[in-house]
């Protein structure tokens, strides 16, 4: 043990110093709870993440990537109960109106049943040309149009004006999706803003702050379809309960029940 003696004159500048430094710990201590408290928001919950019922993960990330096999967000991929319009060049009788079934596959004359749902437009052509050139056709010429797409619709939940599915251009922001509800309404914030998407068998959400956006402070993301979002209330306190709960409601396009705040 070390006993440091203070001459009698310095007994008051070792108060002041006992002072000062309790007063340096209370405002420490202070600013570390107000950072805390502060701190309770989607931005510090990009590392986490919670398992879904129907396999894969809830994943929070700062921002969402293109979904896969888009050609980096240029191309969207088919989608179930898409229609699309098959056309051979020069063989009329092989034209058909399809629609993608509920385990993403179509089926055509002489080359049956093809997987559709994943791929995009360019990549199923060529899909059904390789099939009737191997035993039908010589050099087949096959375009396929999107008639139809369900895989081009979003759904905007939470607090907005107008909650629903809508449909999306190929160039749709944030914004635009924003509008397409009507906006927020009294209660929304537009500082909780997520989006999730699903990226192979996981979904990523992420936070975008529409203040920033709007003040062009942040970039305003592309939408793509298939994509949700959900606004949450001002008051609203996000964890990794209240996005998993949002998700499974808008993937129902039901309305979200607003999770107060504590």
């Amino acid at each position: 043990m070390v006993i440091v003696r203070f001459a009698k004159g310095h007994v008051g500048t070792l108060l002041l110093l006992l002072g000062s430094f309790a007063m340096s710990a209370c405002t420490s201590t202070s600013s570390t709870t107000s950072s805390s408290s502060s701190s309770v928001d989607a931005l510090q919950l990009t590392s986490s993440s919670t398992p879904l019922a129907g396999g894969g993960a809830l994943q929070v990330v700062k921002d969402l990537p293109a979904p896969q096999n888009t050609q980096n967000g240029s191309e969207q991929p088919l989608s179930p109960n898409d229609v699309l319009e098959v056309n051979v060049f020069q063989v009329d009788n092989l034209n058909r109106t399809v629609q993608v079934d509920s385990s993403g596959q179509i089926s055509l004359p002489l080359i049956g049943t093809i997987t559709a749902a994943g791929k995009t437009v360019r990549q199923l052509e060529q899909e059904v040309e390789t099939a009737y050139g191997a035993k039908y056709l010589q050099s087949p010429d096959v375009t396929i149009f999107v008639k139809e797409s369900i895989g081009q619709r979003i759904t905007v939940d939470g607090e907005v004006n107008k909650a629903g599915i809508y449909p999306v251009s190929s160039n749709s922001s944030l914004i635009d999706a924003i509008a397409l509800a009507g906006g927020f309404n009294t209660i929304g914030d537009a500082k909780k803003v997520f989006v999730y998407r699903n990226i192979g068998p996981n979904t990523l959400v992420a936070n975008y702050n529409m203040e920033q956006i709007r003040g062009g402070k942040s970039l305003n993301p592309r939408i793509y379809g298939g994509d949700k979002i959900v606004v949450f209330a001002s008051k609203s306190k996000i964890a990794m309960g209240n996005l998993k709960d949002a998700l499974g409601i808008a993937s129902s396009a039901a309305r979200i029940a607003v999770i107060p705040g504590l």
